[in-house]
């Protein structure tokens, strides 16, 4: 549904976007994540045809965005990170006002703002003016005025932004509700966990570049190869620690051993068997009050793919997604 190819945009000196390259399949939601100024925002507004990259392709729904900008537009539903509302407007009025902006005939532009503000449960809040609605309720306000032409696909930049754990539940709940409504969906966020529980693909953008992308479990496991150990420790100190550390790093099959907080992270090859690490802890005296595999995230995955370092001013070879 979205085909990015190449995109390539600078701002003056600065070189935003270098080569970037994914895609999106339709009915997928689609999690774009990267360090401030990456590049996220840049290209979600060439996707909403709100400026032009100096190269490269993007098309959503076989359409290129840059060569008919309106067919896209009638396409996707754009939620910007920063929004402006009408705050003497009700939220009705708000709604019926975008859906003649799209050209919906006069007779339907009621009965779809009505439609939208149950979907985003704002149902009873039609008359209230905009500006007496929280910041949670503008927010589902402002993606239902994303759907009044019933798009297919939904660009979200960080709609959870600022808002409280229940608000941010409840956007993550309409969302899944609108991929099960068959809505193709990119979301960018910094709330990794969130995502994790949401998205079906994601793609990490660093310095202007696609490092990694895919379905969520295949970029997963390329990043986050090997696996991980948790070893609690009853009563640990620093001499109870560097003696289990001093067990157990160089038996075969133990890649490192780190010292965290009350114990060992032990990274071990992926045919190596777990209970034999346990069985000799315990012979060698450490009290192990916890074992357990640590499975990784995107959190970590965030980590290992991004860095904070600028993007470089000129573009080396392409990266190509996870496949």
């Amino acid at each position: 549904m979205i085909e990015v190819e190449g995109l390539r945009k600078r701002f003056g000196s600065q070189l935003a976007l270098q080569e970037v390259d994914f895609m999106v399949p339709g009915g997928e939601i689609f999690g774009f994540i990267g360090p401030n100024g990456a590049g996220k925002t840049t290209t979600i507004r060439i996707l909403a045809t709100l400026a032009l990259p100096d190269s490269g392709t993007a098309t959503i729904g076989g359409v290129p965005v840059a060569e008919d900008p309106h067919a896209v537009r009638e396409l996707i539903g754009y939620m910007p990170d920063f929004f402006g509302v009408y705050d003497r407007l009700t939220s009705i009025e708000y709604l019926e006002f975008y859906a003649a902006c799209h050209g919906l005939p006069h007779r339907r532009r009621r009965a779809v703002a009505h439609e939208l503000l149950e979907l985003v449960d704002l149902g009873g809040r039609a008359d209230d003016q905009v500006d007496t609605l929280s910041r949670g309720m503008k927010q589902r306000l402002c993606l239902a005025r994303a759907l009044v032409h019933d798009p297919q696909v939904l660009l979200l930049d960080e709609p959870a932004s600022g808002l409280d754990p229940r608000a941010r539940i409840e956007m993550r709940e309409l969302i899944r509700e609108l991929r099960r409504m068959g809505k193709t969906i990119l979301v960018s966020s910094h709330i990794l966990p969130e995502l994790e529980e949401l998205c079906t693909w994601v793609g990490f953008i660093d310095a202007g570049r696609m490092v990694a992308a895919g379905p969520i479990s295949d970029v997963r496991n390329q990043v986050l190869t090997g696996r991980r150990l948790r070893v609690e420790v009853v009563n640990a100190d620093e001499v109870k620690l560097l003696a289990a550390r001093d067990q157990i790093e160089d038996r075969r099959g133990v890649i490192s051993v780190d010292l965290v907080e009350d114990g060992l992270e032990v990274a071990v090859e992926d045919t190596f068997q777990d209970q034999d690490l346990l069985i000799e802890l315990v012979r060698a005296g450490v009290a192990v009050r916890s074992f357990a595999r640590v499975t990784g995230d995107l959190s970590e995955a965030f980590m290992r793919l991004t860095s904070q370092s600028p993007a470089p001013p000129a573009s080396p070879g392409r990266v190509e997604p996870a496949p």
